[in-house]
């Protein structure tokens, strides 16, 4: 696809991905763990090759070869490779690049799975982990040690509360790689591969599903860095199902019309919130109010479906809110067609301490809004029914 004319980001979604479709405008499914082979020879350079299309299912498999081209080619990279789940790809990064004795700079503000990650099995496995606040440009390349830091770790926009990471900036930084997980911006709304970073992360559950149909991660970098965690990835086990890799395919095809529909109407509704006196503070890229909005303005494309208040209630309020909505379903994940809302002290940052929900900024009254493709105005009013 990147030999191709350099057309439209929306005219790439819709064309990516169908090397292996034959005349088939629908994303082809094999459901087969394992496939016929011709003979000893060309079993010997399957089994030695990476990502074989049609070898066995754990090394390659049609379908999600086919989401892992498309993705590639949305994010400018030279490879991807798809897993069972965002978290799959993230261990696949950290734990595939990094062994006992290297060092990781990451941020305060992160997705809990992937903190639980970084203070869990990180240490078990002897990787120093230091977390820094992730929108101090400064910090990130204060903390790098010559010779131990193997990997710089961002999450831009950060879970919940969409701090921003300055990409150029961490792109800049030399000698260690630099992983992004940029789920919350996908890759409409941000590429990291062309800020000098050298691997995106998604967790394409989201917004790049789409639909609350699939579990599904993934990884794009150069063509070496992939090859290098593919054989982590068939150790790992964590592979993408042909079933998920197409709900994937299918799911990039709307992401344009999607992320559109739903970052005009995260920031209408945004800017209205912002207006109650119920509500002490809302967090959304595209409002002038975020202490990073020129970054992000520079920075990112779209500013996304997704934004954070808080509530002057607290605990009792943030409840009494998510649990009156009639619209806005209380659930944890994002980037569907239904509008989700969600109490992260509760849900998905329950695990940390409170001095670690302090140091990401998350209270008892916060609230993490996905907004949907519902209308709007419909929206609005039943969130100031609710409060």
């Amino acid at each position: 696809m990147n030999d191709k004319p350099r057309w439209s980001a929306d005219t790439r979604l819709i064309r990516a991905g169908r090397s292996l479709n034959d005349t088939a405008l629908a994303p082809v499914i094999w459901p087969s763990s394992t496939f016929v082979t011709p003979t000893v020879a060309e079993g010997r350079e399957m089994a030695t090759s990476v990502g074989p299309p049609k070898f066995y299912s754990r090394f390659g498999n049609p379908t999600v070869n086919g989401f892992e081209e498309a993705i590639a080619d949305m994010e400018g990279a030279e490879a991807a490779r798809a897993f069972g789940s965002g978290m799959g790809a993230i261990c696949a990064v950290v734990l595939g690049l990094c062994s006992s004795g290297d060092h990781v700079v990451t941020q305060r503000q992160l997705y809990a799975g992937t903190q639980m990650l970084f203070q869990g099995a990180c240490p078990r496995f002897g990787i120093d982990v230091t977390y820094v606040d992730g929108t101090d440009a400064d910090a990130w390349e204060a903390a790098v040690i010559p010779g131990k830091t193997v990997l710089l770790f961002a999450e831009t926009p950060a879970n919940p509360r969409l701090d921003i990471v300055d990409l150029e900036r961490l792109g800049a930084i030399k000698g260690p790689m630099k992983a992004v997980d940029s789920t919350f911006a996908t890759p409409l709304g941000q590429r990291p591969l062309e800020t000098g970073c050298d691997i995106v992360v998604h967790s394409a559950t989201k917004s790049i599903g789409g639909h609350n149909d699939v579990t599904l991660g993934v990884v794009a970098s150069s063509r070496e860095l992939i090859e290098w965690m593919w054989g982590f990835a068939v150790l790992q086990g964590a592979v993408a199902s042909p079933y998920e890799a197409a709900g994937g395919l299918r799911g990039l095809r709307t992401l344009g019309v999607r992320l559109r529909h739903q970052s005009a109407s995260a920031r209408l509704i945004a800017e209205q919130l912002e207006a109650d006196k119920r509500i002490t503070g809302v967090r959304y890229p595209g409002l002038p109010s975020h202490p990073q909005h020129d970054l992000a303005a520079r920075q990112m494309d779209l500013s996304g479906g997704l934004l954070t208040f808080d509530l002057a209630g607290g605990l009792e309020a943030g409840q009494k809110l998510v649990e009156g909505t009639e619209i806005c379903q209380l659930a944890t994940s994002l980037g569907g067609p239904e509008t989700l809302v969600t109490h992260p002290a509760s849900t998905t940052h329950v695990n940390l301490l409170p001095e670690e929900l302090e140091a990401a900024g998350i209270g008892e009254g916060t609230i993490r809004m996905s907004v949907g493709l519902e209308d709007p105005e419909d929206l609005l009013a039943d969130i100031l029914g609710a409060l």
